[in-house]
């Protein structure tokens, strides 16, 4: 007889996730609606309307997400030392919020760069101290689940962005501007979510926290920087979705449906992260991560070759897949692998060396699709993963707990 922790994809062990979880997703969701909404257009804004090239694009996105991800280093070891990962988390969700209204107010690329900049400064200092929050919720046989729902959650929102930003896209004539308005409503919800609806456990709130010191990174220990080169490599092969825009618009896709790219890519991310995370739970994290690995191969191969509308859709799907089967895995390797005490500060680790795997990877296809076109942006992806593939199957066993 199963246990439960080996039980499937099933009501009764989704119901056991800590309402905690359900809280943060529920967060996540609402404020990758705001986001989305905007990020869905905005290198088709950047490029049809404001004429930026798409290097400039890959840079805006690899800056963003680069600042984001730095930022999450001194959030996540912040936390730690105060013992307040909550609070860091609202200031992050109050900081993005309070950014959104500058996209529509924008008038130059300076200031989307600055708008995009504030935002992403939000997400660095929620991203470490909300992923430490939920490692500290989840119970350990649940940790995969745990973190699988709220990155559904998480995308739920980013698929339901691009739906609104369509409809309002059809709605008014292509007004960028009122769609970029309409999506700061969401971003204050999640914020309000954040303040009113999360708690901090009890036990994280009454620890004693002493000063962190540089000799802390001795205790994290082999399998947690296995897991930040695993995280690294996949980066460094995985563009900005930005990406995946433009290469719909450019094989045809109408501006007002862009959206559509992000949503399906979103629908198929969300389905797939929970159970990519049970079954991580049940059967080891190397091999899911592997199976992940091995969409983002089909994907950049089906995006390179495909010249119709239909062709780069499935290659968005495969996109999805490969979101789902390992974002949240990385961040449940990180749980599994760092001290409870030093969490933010592994996730902040974790994501320094991400962000800046981001800004490399973005700023290379950009640079390749102003070259030589979007076949040779997505074939250097392909080449990158299998790289990075090779790189799992040597650091990572596939039936690794």
């Amino acid at each position: 007889m199963r246990s439960e922790a080996e039980a499937p994809f099933t009501s009764s062990k989704l119901a056991q996730v800590p309402r905690g979880v359900w809280a943060l997703g529920f967060v996540s969701m609402f404020m990758d609606l705001s986001s989305e909404m905007i990020h869905a257009l905005l290198p088709v804004y950047l490029v049809t309307v404001l004429g930026a090239s798409a290097l400039t694009v890959g840079f805006i996105e690899g800056i963003a997400e680069a600042t984001a991800n730095i930022t999450k280093l001194f959030s996540g070891a912040l936390s730690d030392r105060l013992g307040e990962r909550k609070l860091l988390a609202a200031i992050g969700y109050g900081l993005a919020a309070s950014a959104k209204p500058v996209f529509p107010l924008a008038s130059s690329v300076g200031w989307l760069v600055a708008a995009r900049f504030i935002d992403r400064v939000g997400k660095g200092i929620r991203g470490a101290p909300r992923d430490a929050l939920v490692a500290d919720i989840a119970p350990a046989h649940l940790r995969g689940a745990s973190f699988g729902l709220r990155q559904s959650l998480d995308t739920v929102g980013a698929f339901l962005g691009p739906l609104a930003a369509i409809a309002l896209m059809a709605l008014t004539a292509d007004n960028f501007r009122l769609v970029f308005w309409a999506a700061v409503i969401p971003a204050f919800i999640a914020f309000a979510l954040m303040v009113f609806g999360v708690e901090e456990p009890t036990q994280h709130e009454a620890a004693a926290r002493p000063h962190l010191r540089l000799a802390d990174a001795t205790r994290l220990t082999g399998p947690f920087w296995a897991a930040v080169a695993v995280a690294t490599m996949l980066t460094l092969a995985r563009f900005s979705e930005a990406f995946l825009v433009l290469r719909a618009q450019y094989v045809g896709m109408s501006i007002a449906l862009v959206p559509a790219v992000v949503a399906v890519m979103n629908v198929v991310y969300a389905l797939a992260a929970y159970p990519a995370g049970v079954l991580s739970d049940r059967r080891g994290r190397g091999g899911v991560l592997a199976a992940g690995v091995g969409f983002l191969i089909g994907a950049d191969l089906i995006l390179a070759l495909g010249p119709t509308i239909p062709l780069v859709m499935l290659g968005v799907v495969f996109w999805g897949l490969h979101m789902g089967f390992t974002q949240g895995l990385l961040a449940t390797l990180v749980a599994d692998t760092a001290p409870a005490e030093l969490r933010g500060a592994a996730f902040g680790v974790f994501n320094l060396a991400g962000g800046i795997a981001m800004l490399a990877a973005s700023m290379v296809a950009g640079a390749l699709w102003d070259a030589y076109g979007p076949a040779a942006t997505f074939l250097a992806g392909a080449a990158l993963a299998a790289v990075a593939l090779i790189g799992l199957l040597v650091t990572y066993p596939l039936r690794s707990s």
